[in-house]
Order: structure tokens, then sequence, then C-alpha cells
């Protein structure tokens, strides 16, 4: 009887497993699919019979399971620092000034360093897969040596990038935690969708291990030293349940209770949103114009900038100029006019040499972003004339066209004649420009009482100073690094009626969270893209109840309550009554039970009644 028992339930759990492999045969060719499982993991292309686990805890030998974990650790390492470095696309362009400053060569090596983590963090997931479905089909695995030597070399490089990241980019990781604030209600949704879809193949694994628990218990008969072999196999089978269930179901239990501690400010309702952030132009408009060049200011006024952010040198011979590196060689042809003089500091040359330099060829021939839109044939021509402006240049565009200016001031070398009334030249040349004083926006912080006695109409600018040393300086508006909205949003100093400029924003998605947070400005080189932005990306609203009106019943019109449930930018979802009838100006409505989804570029309806047509 117990051999019958135990037949009928050796075959009812291989018959459950050839059912649910059933869709593989029929689909594709059995043979060869195994052939290509194995051949990826295994590097043997050879079509042959492979040695099956007899029971699930035999699918590798003892090797093969010390290895893995490493493997697991390998994939975890490549997708943190894969998902890092994508988040960290903000600062693109500033890794790539950093690495021109030590080579000497203008490359979009974070391009290159994000396609590298990229493929590593496929080349895992791949590995992690293939030994999945290797187990699946029962086979044994035999991880081939190349892919051994290649995990093993990935996880010491991960962790050297790791160690560097936390030790000379800690801030970086700042930026983590705000797209994560952006991303989280998207994320956490994911996550249950691929939580979900795991919890087939494991509720399949767990009802199989069940199955081959019951056949050992069968097996046990009254032969101790059988018996003593059985039980501990049944004891394995039942610890590998446990360690595959309950973890499991702890992740999926802390992805439910997540929402309680997440916080994002683009979840908010619509009504509260703050508006559009105004944008101050970073050197311009650097990617329509050559940085800091008379083009660049005025591509930026263009596209809407309300202010005008520069970088300010003092030439030899005093004349004000904006430049931002401390050499010429990425911004100018110094290197085809005076090639031995190319590391020398701008401010030791005099005005009279660094206007004869072109300061606009090289954005014609090499591009500074990697996401720029092409030139037409019109700016390439303007561009290649540029010429190196004086801080007088910007001031004449300012007053022209009312905009604010904001610049950073560069103090002169040790040996420039200037050293010690930089200020001052430059507080005189700002003031002889007849530009309406208030249009400065005045941020260097040093001799702030000279400032406040020769231009009493200049408004001036912090950094992150305590609300008491801006009150002590009556100062109303800062500028600081966008990693500090991290902390708790800035919110004390938007209570305290301080205005707050966020430099450098450049991502839509880092935009957006700025734009929730209700920042009033950001420095900007992405103005183009940016200013098209009508609503914050990610947005969701939870609006309360709306009493609507529809025009096509009665004079007086009928109402009915409708709730918003979620609004995401240009699309709309509303709660209605199960005989509603709704439609949009311009738009086709759908309706679907209690539900109704409106697409349309203002979200715009007309109406609901619970009238019948």
């Amino acid at each position: 009887m117990d051999d019958i028992n135990r037949t009928e339930t050796g075959n009812e759990e291989t018959g459950r497993w050839k059912n649910f492999n059933s869709w593989i045969k029929y689909y594709f060719n059995y043979e060869c699919y195994m052939t290509f499982l194995n051949g990826c993991y295994s590097c043997k292309w050879e079509a042959q019979q492979k040695k099956k686990a007899k029971r699930p805890l035999c699918c590798c030998s003892l090797r093969e399971r010390l290895f893995y974990p490493w493997l697991i650790m390998s994939f975890c390492l490549s997708v943190l620092l894969f998902f890092t470095w994508i988040e960290t696309s903000n600062e693109f362009n500033g890794f790539d000034w950093v690495v021109f400053l030590g080579t000497g060569v203008w490359f979009f090596w974070s391009i290159v360093l994000l396609s590298f983590l990229g493929i590593l963090a496929a080349y895992t997931t791949l590995l992690l897969v293939l030994g999945f479905l290797l187990c699946w089909e029962k086979q044994r695995l035999y991880l081939h040596w190349y892919h051994k030597i290649l995990v093993l070399i990935m996880i010491p490089f991960f962790s050297l990038l790791l160690w560097i990241l936390l030790t000379y980019w800690k801030d970086r990781w700042l930026t983590i935690g705000l797209s994560l604030q952006i991303l989280a209600p998207y994320v956490h949704l994911s996550s249950i969708s691929v939580m979900v879809l795991l919890s087939w193949p494991v509720a399949f694994y767990l009802i199989h291990l069940e199955g081959e628990a019951r056949m050992r218990r069968y097996q046990i008969t009254s032969n101790e030293r059988r018996r003593n072999t059985c039980c501990s196999m049944l004891t394995k089978l039942r610890a590998l349940q446990v360690a595959v269930g309950v973890p499991f179901f702890f992740i999926l239990l802390c992805l439910y209770v997540v929402p309680f501690g997440t916080y994002s400010p683009c979840l908010q309702e619509k009504e509260k949103l703050a508006p559009k952030p105004n944008f101050f132009g970073h050197r311009g408009a650097p990617m329509l114009g050559p940085e800091n060049t008379i083009m660049s200011f005025e591509k930026a006024v263009e596209y809407g900038a309300h202010g005008l952010e520069s970088d300010v040198q003092i030439s030899f011979d005093g004349v004000p100029f904006l430049m931002h590196d401390y050499d010429l060689r990425r911004t100018t042809n110094i290197k085809e006019v005076l090639p031995d003089a190319a590391r020398r500091h701008p401010s030791l040359f005099r005005w009279s040499f660094l206007t004869t330099l072109n300061a606009g060829k090289w954005f014609s021939d090499v591009k500074p972003f990697f996401r720029m839109k092409p030139l037409s044939e019109d700016d390439k021509e303007r561009a290649r004339n540029q010429r190196i402006a004086k801080l007088t240049d910007l001031l004449a565009i300012a007053q022209k066209e009312k905009k604010l200016v904001i610049f950073d001031l560069n103090a002169p070398p040790s040996k420039h004649p200037s050293r010690l009334s930089y200020i001052h030249l430059v507080v005189r040349v700002i003031l002889d420009s007849k530009i309406e004083q208030h249009l400065i926006a005045w941020l260097p912080g040093s001799e702030r009482r000279y400032i406040k006695s020769k231009a009493p109409g200049f408004q001036h600018v912090g950094t992150f100073y305590t609300l008491q040393e801006l009150a002590d300086e009556n100062i109303t508006r800062i500028n600081v690094d966008y990693k500090r909205l991290y902390y708790n949003g800035l919110r004390e100093y938007k209570a305290a009626n301080i205005s707050i400029n966020l430099y450098i924003v450049n991502e839509p998605w880092l935009f957006s969270l700025v734009w929730c947070h209700s920042i009033h400005s950001v420095t900007t080189d992405n103005i183009e893209v940016l200013n098209e932005m009508n609503h914050p990306y990610y947005f969701m609203s939870l609006s309360p109840t709306l009493p609507l009106h529809c025009p096509l019943c009665s004079p007086q019109g009928s109402y009915l309550r409708a709730e918003t449930i979620c609004d995401i930018g240009d699309m709309a979802l509303f709660l209605l009554s199960p005989r509603s009838f709704c439609y949009s100006q311009g738009e086709i409505t759908v309706g679907i039970n209690n539900w109704l989804f409106i697409e349309s570029p203002q979200c715009a309806f007309l109406g609901f009644c619970n009238s019948t047509l």
C-alpha cells in the first residue's frame, strides 16, 4: 500500500511539473531551448542529454552552491551602481568637465561609464535568469569558469566604485534620495507588480516542495537507517520551504507598508501646486550657444529666462570679462594662437589679447552636452564668430531686456594688480553701466557693507546661511545647490519668505521635483526643454470632491459630484456614479463601469450628469 501511494504521489508531482512546462514544448523546440540555456550558462553548445536533478536539493554541486551567493552579490552591486549613475544624470556635464581637467580631452565619459555599467548589470541579470530557468527545468548547474572569473573580478571593481562614491562624491547619494522622493510611488507600484508575478513560480515551487515532503514521508519504513535518511531529507525540505517562503512574504509585507513611511512632494492636491519656477540661464543657454557669450545670453532671453547667470574674472589690465574655467583650453582657440600659454590663468592676460581669441568655434566642433539638439547652419556660423564677452556686454543685454543678473566673482591670482580691489572694480563697472540696481543679484559674500553703501539697490543673495544670519544681513534670497532640497525641502526658508534659487537643474524629473517643492527659481543649462514643460512630471493629485455641471440638461442644469482619484500630467481619472454620462471639450472619453478616463491637453471637461440619453 505504501508503494502504491508513493508511486501515485510521485506521478502526480511529475505530472504537475510537465503540465506547467508544456507551453515551452508547444512553442519551442525543447532540445534547442535546453541547448541554448546550457550553452549560455555553461558554454557547452552540444546537444546532449543533461543529468537532471532528482531532488530539489540537488540542483547543483557544492561548489556551485558556494559560488551562487557571489553571483547574487555581483548582481546587486551592478544594479545599485547602474541605478545610481542613471539618477545622477543631472551631473554628467560636470563629470565630463572634471575628466577634461585631468586628461585635456573632451568626451562624453559619463555616457561611456553609463553604458559600461548597463552592460555589466545586464550580464549579471542574464546569468541569474539562466540559472533560474535551468533550475526550473531540473537541470544541474555548471557555470563556466569564464563567467566565474568575470563575476569575481566585478565584485572588487564595484566595491572600488562604491568606495570612491562614498569617499569623494558623498553628496551624489542625496541625488538618489531626491529621485526616490519623486519616483517612490512608481517604484512601489512596479515592485508590487513584480512580486505578484514572482508569486506564481514561488507558489509553484513551494507546492512542489510540499509534494516532495509528502513523498518522503511515505517512504519512511521500519528500517532505522533508511528512516533516519528520509527524516533528514524531510527536514531539509521543510527548511527550504521556510527559506524561500518566509523572505518572500516578508518582502511583500514590507512593500505593502512602504506607503506609510514614504514622502513624495509630487503627491498633493492640484490646487496647491505652486507656480512654475523661473529660470536663470546658466552661463546663458549653453545648449544653444557657446557658454558666456553674447549669443548664449540672447538665446536664454529668447527662451524666457527670468535672469542671466555668469562667471566674472578680471583681466590683467582691470577689465571684468566672462569666463568659467581657470584656463582657456576648453572654450577658446588659445592652443592654436599661443599653445605654450594654454594652461595660464585667464586673469593673467590683458584684454587686448583676450578679445582676439575665438570663443565659439569649439562649440560647433565638439558637443558640450550629449543630448543637445543639432544647431542650424545659421547658428553654427554665428557660434563660430563669438568672442569672449565683457561684463558690460552682459549688463547691456540685461538692461535692455529687464533681466536679473547674478554671477560668481572669481578672485584674481595672488600676483594680479587688482587682487585686493577687484570687488570695488566690479562695482564701479556696474554703476558706470547705468543698469537699474534692482536688476543686480549680488552673490559674492565679501565686503557687503561696502556694497550696500555704494549700491543700496542691489539685491543681496546669500548661500546656505542660517535664518538668523540672513536676517542680520537683510537678505531675502538664497542661491544653493539643488541637493540641499533633500533636507526637509528647505521648508524653514520658505516659511520665512526667503526666495530660493537652486543650481544646477537640467533634468526634467529634477525640475518637476523642484516645482512640487514650491521653489521660486532654478539655474539651468537646459532652458529650452524645461521651458516647454507645462506641468511637473510624475505629478499625482488627490483632489477633493468637485461639483460639476452638464449643459445638456435643463437650463438650471443638474449636478453630479465626481471625485478626482488620480491626475498624472495630461491624464485624469474620475470616479462616477453607475448612471453617469460624461463628455469633454473636443475629446472622446471612455467610461468603464464606475471609472472614467479623460485624455486632454488641459484635462478639461464640460460636465457630468446622471440623465439618460
